[in-house]
Protein backbone atom coordinates (compact mmCIF):
# COMPACT_ATOMS: atom_id res chain seq x y z
CA UNK A 1 0.00 0.00 0.00
CA UNK A 2 1.00 3.39 -1.11
CA UNK A 3 1.38 6.14 1.42
CA UNK A 4 0.51 9.83 0.87
CA UNK A 5 0.74 13.28 2.67
CA UNK A 6 -1.95 16.33 1.48
CA UNK A 7 -0.21 19.83 1.50
CA UNK A 8 -2.00 21.96 4.41
CA UNK A 9 -3.83 23.45 2.22
CA UNK A 10 -6.90 24.02 3.84
CA UNK A 11 -4.56 25.52 7.25
CA UNK A 12 -4.65 29.58 7.93
CA UNK A 13 -1.36 31.88 7.17
CA UNK A 14 0.24 30.00 4.20
CA UNK A 15 3.30 31.53 2.68
CA UNK A 16 5.75 30.03 -0.27
CA UNK A 17 7.92 28.92 2.42
CA UNK A 18 5.72 26.81 4.14
CA UNK A 19 4.36 25.20 1.28
CA UNK A 20 7.72 24.79 -0.50
CA UNK A 21 8.97 23.32 3.10
CA UNK A 22 6.00 20.71 2.96
CA UNK A 23 6.28 19.60 -0.57
CA UNK A 24 10.14 19.37 -0.25
CA UNK A 25 10.13 17.06 2.85
CA UNK A 26 7.16 14.89 1.67
CA UNK A 27 9.21 14.66 -1.69
CA UNK A 28 12.78 13.77 0.17
CA UNK A 29 10.46 11.27 2.88
CA UNK A 30 8.87 7.97 3.02
CA UNK A 31 6.01 9.19 1.46
CA UNK A 32 4.85 7.81 -2.53
CA UNK A 33 2.78 10.57 -3.21
CA UNK A 34 1.86 14.20 -2.53
CA UNK A 35 -1.84 15.50 -2.51
CA UNK A 36 -4.29 18.22 -2.72
CA UNK A 37 -7.40 19.64 -3.15
CA UNK A 38 -9.70 22.88 -4.07
CA UNK A 39 -12.23 25.19 -2.84
CA UNK A 40 -13.48 28.60 -4.15
CA UNK A 41 -14.90 29.96 -0.98
CA UNK A 42 -11.90 29.12 0.93
CA UNK A 43 -7.87 30.81 1.50
CA UNK A 44 -6.45 28.12 -0.09
CA UNK A 45 -4.32 28.35 -3.06
CA UNK A 46 -5.86 27.37 -6.52
CA UNK A 47 -5.71 23.93 -7.19
CA UNK A 48 -4.51 24.09 -10.60
CA UNK A 49 -1.72 26.75 -9.75
CA UNK A 50 -0.52 24.51 -7.16
CA UNK A 51 0.23 21.23 -9.30
CA UNK A 52 2.42 23.50 -11.48
CA UNK A 53 4.34 24.62 -7.92
CA UNK A 54 4.72 21.03 -6.88
CA UNK A 55 5.86 19.82 -10.23
CA UNK A 56 8.32 22.19 -9.89
CA UNK A 57 9.19 21.47 -6.34
CA UNK A 58 9.14 18.11 -6.74
CA UNK A 59 11.45 15.10 -8.22
CA UNK A 60 10.34 12.00 -6.97
CA UNK A 61 6.74 11.63 -5.40
CA UNK A 62 3.55 10.88 -7.25
CA UNK A 63 0.93 14.04 -7.30
CA UNK A 64 -2.42 13.63 -6.87
CA UNK A 65 -5.53 16.21 -6.93
CA UNK A 66 -8.03 15.01 -4.31
CA UNK A 67 -10.09 16.30 -5.32
CA UNK A 68 -10.96 18.97 -8.82
CA UNK A 69 -14.64 19.82 -8.90
CA UNK A 70 -14.80 19.53 -12.54
CA UNK A 71 -18.15 21.41 -13.03
CA UNK A 72 -16.27 24.67 -11.32
CA UNK A 73 -14.26 24.34 -14.63
CA UNK A 74 -14.44 24.60 -18.23
CA UNK A 75 -13.69 21.37 -19.69
CA UNK A 76 -11.18 21.94 -22.14
CA UNK A 77 -9.13 24.46 -20.23
CA UNK A 78 -9.13 21.90 -17.37
CA UNK A 79 -7.69 18.95 -19.97
CA UNK A 80 -5.39 21.91 -20.51
CA UNK A 81 -3.95 23.02 -17.42
CA UNK A 82 -4.01 19.27 -16.45
CA UNK A 83 -1.46 18.35 -19.24
CA UNK A 84 0.46 21.32 -19.03
CA UNK A 85 0.69 19.90 -14.60
CA UNK A 86 1.60 16.21 -16.44
CA UNK A 87 4.73 17.57 -19.09
CA UNK A 88 5.89 19.94 -15.76
CA UNK A 89 6.21 16.67 -13.73
CA UNK A 90 7.12 14.12 -16.18
CA UNK A 91 4.07 12.17 -15.83
CA UNK A 92 3.97 11.95 -12.34
CA UNK A 93 0.32 13.10 -12.06
CA UNK A 94 -2.78 11.17 -10.84
CA UNK A 95 -6.24 13.63 -10.98
CA UNK A 96 -8.80 12.41 -8.79
CA UNK A 97 -12.05 14.22 -9.75
CA UNK A 98 -15.44 14.98 -8.20
CA UNK A 99 -18.89 16.58 -8.33
CA UNK A 100 -18.11 18.64 -4.26
CA UNK A 101 -20.81 19.54 -2.16
CA UNK A 102 -20.61 22.97 -1.85
CA UNK A 103 -23.19 25.35 -3.75
CA UNK A 104 -21.20 28.55 -2.84
CA UNK A 105 -18.43 27.69 -4.90
CA UNK A 106 -20.36 26.54 -7.82
CA UNK A 107 -21.65 29.76 -7.33
CA UNK A 108 -18.21 32.06 -6.60
CA UNK A 109 -17.17 30.28 -10.22
CA UNK A 110 -20.32 31.14 -12.32
CA UNK A 111 -21.34 27.18 -12.58
CA UNK A 112 -24.38 25.86 -12.82
CA UNK A 113 -25.39 24.45 -9.63
CA UNK A 114 -27.65 22.18 -11.95
CA UNK A 115 -25.19 20.57 -13.39
CA UNK A 116 -24.25 18.80 -9.49
CA UNK A 117 -24.21 15.31 -10.86
CA UNK A 118 -21.62 12.57 -11.70
CA UNK A 119 -23.31 12.17 -15.13
CA UNK A 120 -22.29 15.68 -15.60
CA UNK A 121 -18.82 14.27 -14.51
CA UNK A 122 -18.86 11.33 -16.84
CA UNK A 123 -19.52 13.79 -19.67
CA UNK A 124 -16.89 16.12 -18.96
CA UNK A 125 -14.50 13.54 -18.66
CA UNK A 126 -15.19 12.64 -22.26
CA UNK A 127 -14.54 15.37 -23.20
CA UNK A 128 -11.05 16.06 -21.68
CA UNK A 129 -9.93 12.45 -23.01
CA UNK A 130 -10.79 13.89 -26.11
CA UNK A 131 -8.52 16.88 -25.83
CA UNK A 132 -5.33 14.48 -24.45
CA UNK A 133 -6.04 11.75 -28.13
CA UNK A 134 -5.19 15.07 -29.47
CA UNK A 135 -9.02 15.42 -31.13
CA UNK A 136 -9.91 18.57 -32.86
CA UNK A 137 -12.41 20.02 -30.69
CA UNK A 138 -14.19 23.44 -32.42
CA UNK A 139 -15.25 23.13 -36.46
CA UNK A 140 -13.39 25.83 -37.31
CA UNK A 141 -10.27 24.78 -36.14
CA UNK A 142 -8.38 21.01 -36.90
CA UNK A 143 -6.09 21.50 -34.41
CA UNK A 144 -5.62 20.06 -30.81
CA UNK A 145 -5.75 21.92 -27.63
CA UNK A 146 -1.79 21.23 -26.32
CA UNK A 147 0.20 20.80 -24.82
CA UNK A 148 -0.11 16.34 -25.20
CA UNK A 149 0.23 14.73 -21.59
CA UNK A 150 3.17 13.03 -21.01
CA UNK A 151 0.77 10.02 -20.49
CA UNK A 152 -0.56 8.76 -23.50
CA UNK A 153 -4.29 9.40 -23.10
CA UNK A 154 -3.65 11.44 -20.57
CA UNK A 155 -3.02 10.94 -16.33
CA UNK A 156 -4.80 8.22 -14.76
CA UNK A 157 -8.61 9.50 -13.27
CA UNK A 158 -9.91 8.64 -10.66
CA UNK A 159 -13.31 9.38 -8.95
CA UNK A 160 -14.15 10.82 -5.35
CA UNK A 161 -17.54 8.72 -5.27
CA UNK A 162 -18.29 7.12 -1.65
CA UNK A 163 -22.13 6.33 -2.40
CA UNK A 164 -23.13 3.23 -4.71
CA UNK A 165 -24.68 5.02 -7.17
CA UNK A 166 -21.67 7.68 -7.59
CA UNK A 167 -19.41 4.23 -7.61
CA UNK A 168 -21.03 2.38 -10.41
CA UNK A 169 -21.23 5.58 -12.59
CA UNK A 170 -17.59 6.34 -11.85
CA UNK A 171 -16.95 2.64 -13.19
CA UNK A 172 -17.25 3.91 -16.58
CA UNK A 173 -14.78 6.59 -17.04
CA UNK A 174 -12.37 6.30 -13.96
CA UNK A 175 -9.27 4.06 -13.18
CA UNK A 176 -10.50 3.66 -9.25
CA UNK A 177 -11.23 5.62 -6.48
CA UNK A 178 -9.62 8.27 -4.31
CA UNK A 179 -12.25 8.29 -1.36
CA UNK A 180 -13.09 9.45 2.03
CA UNK A 181 -13.10 8.40 5.19
CA UNK A 182 -14.32 10.47 8.37
CA UNK A 183 -13.66 8.08 10.88
CA UNK A 184 -11.53 6.22 9.68
CA UNK A 185 -13.50 3.23 9.99
CA UNK A 186 -11.56 0.12 8.09
CA UNK A 187 -15.32 -1.61 7.76
CA UNK A 188 -16.84 1.26 6.10
CA UNK A 189 -13.70 1.73 3.83
CA UNK A 190 -13.72 -2.06 3.08
CA UNK A 191 -17.51 -2.23 2.53
CA UNK A 192 -16.43 0.79 -0.20
CA UNK A 193 -13.61 -1.22 -2.09
CA UNK A 194 -16.08 -3.74 -2.30
CA UNK A 195 -18.82 -1.68 -3.79
CA UNK A 196 -16.28 -0.87 -6.52
CA UNK A 197 -14.62 -3.93 -6.95
CA UNK A 198 -18.16 -5.23 -8.08
CA UNK A 199 -18.79 -2.19 -9.92
CA UNK A 200 -15.73 -2.78 -12.33
CA UNK A 201 -16.38 -6.49 -13.11
CA UNK A 202 -19.93 -5.30 -13.85
CA UNK A 203 -18.64 -2.40 -15.88
CA UNK A 204 -15.99 -4.89 -17.74
CA UNK A 205 -13.22 -2.89 -16.32
CA UNK A 206 -9.79 -3.64 -15.11
CA UNK A 207 -9.83 -4.02 -11.06
CA UNK A 208 -9.63 -0.63 -9.82
CA UNK A 209 -7.57 1.27 -7.77
CA UNK A 210 -8.92 1.68 -4.33
CA UNK A 211 -7.58 4.55 -2.36
CA UNK A 212 -9.02 6.67 0.67
CA UNK A 213 -7.83 9.50 2.73
CA UNK A 214 -8.83 10.40 6.41
CA UNK A 215 -8.19 13.45 8.65
CA UNK A 216 -4.89 13.05 11.33
CA UNK A 217 -3.68 14.78 14.27
CA UNK A 218 -0.89 13.26 16.28
CA UNK A 219 -2.16 12.99 20.50
CA UNK A 220 1.20 14.82 21.51
CA UNK A 221 0.37 17.96 19.39
CA UNK A 222 -3.10 17.81 21.42
CA UNK A 223 -4.58 16.30 18.51
CA UNK A 224 -8.29 15.95 19.48
CA UNK A 225 -8.11 19.77 20.01
CA UNK A 226 -6.56 20.26 16.49
CA UNK A 227 -9.11 18.14 14.50
CA UNK A 228 -11.92 19.97 16.34
CA UNK A 229 -10.12 23.47 15.44
CA UNK A 230 -9.52 22.67 11.90
CA UNK A 231 -12.74 20.77 11.20
CA UNK A 232 -14.81 23.53 12.59
CA UNK A 233 -13.04 26.01 10.49
CA UNK A 234 -13.09 23.60 7.21
CA UNK A 235 -16.62 23.22 7.32
CA UNK A 236 -18.56 26.95 6.74
CA UNK A 237 -20.79 25.46 4.42
CA UNK A 238 -22.72 23.40 7.31
CA UNK A 239 -24.87 24.00 9.82
CA UNK A 240 -23.79 24.76 13.28
CA UNK A 241 -25.23 21.77 15.00
CA UNK A 242 -23.31 19.09 11.95
CA UNK A 243 -20.37 20.82 12.14
CA UNK A 244 -19.71 20.72 15.94
CA UNK A 245 -21.03 16.73 15.17
CA UNK A 246 -18.34 16.21 12.65
CA UNK A 247 -15.78 17.92 14.67
CA UNK A 248 -15.95 16.32 17.78
CA UNK A 249 -15.98 12.78 15.99
CA UNK A 250 -14.36 12.95 12.59
CA UNK A 251 -10.50 12.26 12.08
CA UNK A 252 -7.63 10.31 13.98
CA UNK A 253 -6.10 11.43 16.80
CA UNK A 254 -3.50 9.21 18.58
CA UNK A 255 0.39 8.75 18.40
CA UNK A 256 2.42 7.97 15.53
CA UNK A 257 2.54 3.82 16.34
CA UNK A 258 -1.48 4.08 16.28
CA UNK A 259 -1.64 5.61 13.46
CA UNK A 260 0.84 2.78 11.69
CA UNK A 261 -1.55 0.36 13.36
CA UNK A 262 -4.38 2.23 11.72
CA UNK A 263 -2.70 2.41 8.34
CA UNK A 264 -1.89 -1.67 8.85
CA UNK A 265 -5.87 -2.33 9.54
CA UNK A 266 -6.72 -0.22 6.36
CA UNK A 267 -3.98 -1.81 4.38
CA UNK A 268 -5.94 -5.22 5.59
CA UNK A 269 -8.78 -4.34 3.53
CA UNK A 270 -6.95 -4.12 -0.20
CA UNK A 271 -6.17 -0.41 -0.05
CA UNK A 272 -3.85 0.35 -2.65
CA UNK A 273 -3.06 3.86 -0.97
CA UNK A 274 -4.20 5.91 1.73
CA UNK A 275 -3.76 9.99 1.81
CA UNK A 276 -2.91 11.53 5.45
CA UNK A 277 -4.76 14.76 5.66
CA UNK A 278 -3.01 17.13 8.46
CA UNK A 279 -5.33 19.54 10.58
CA UNK A 280 -1.76 21.82 11.21
CA UNK A 281 0.43 22.93 9.80
CA UNK A 282 3.55 22.04 11.42
CA UNK A 283 6.41 20.12 9.61
CA UNK A 284 7.28 18.20 12.52
CA UNK A 285 4.31 15.63 12.03
CA UNK A 286 5.68 14.76 8.39
CA UNK A 287 8.79 13.75 9.56
CA UNK A 288 7.52 11.72 12.84
CA UNK A 289 5.39 9.66 10.50
CA UNK A 290 7.72 9.27 8.66
CA UNK A 291 10.15 8.24 10.87
CA UNK A 292 7.49 5.72 12.39
CA UNK A 293 6.64 4.21 8.42
CA UNK A 294 10.40 3.21 8.86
Amino acid sequence: MKLGMTLPVMEPDLNRELLRSWVEAIDQGAYQSLAFGERIIFDNPDAAVMLGAAAAWTQRVEIVTTIFVAQLHNPVMLAKQIATADMLCSGRLTVGLGIGGREEDYKAAGADFATHKNSDLGHRVETMRRVWAGEAIVDMADRRVGPPPVQQGGPKLLAGAMGPKSIALASHWSDGLCGMSFGPDPQEISATFDMARKAWAEAGRPAPHLGTSFWFALDEDGGRAQLDTHLKRYFTWVDPAARDAIAASAGFAGSAQDLKDMLRRIEDTGADEVQLIPTGSGLDQVHRIADAMG
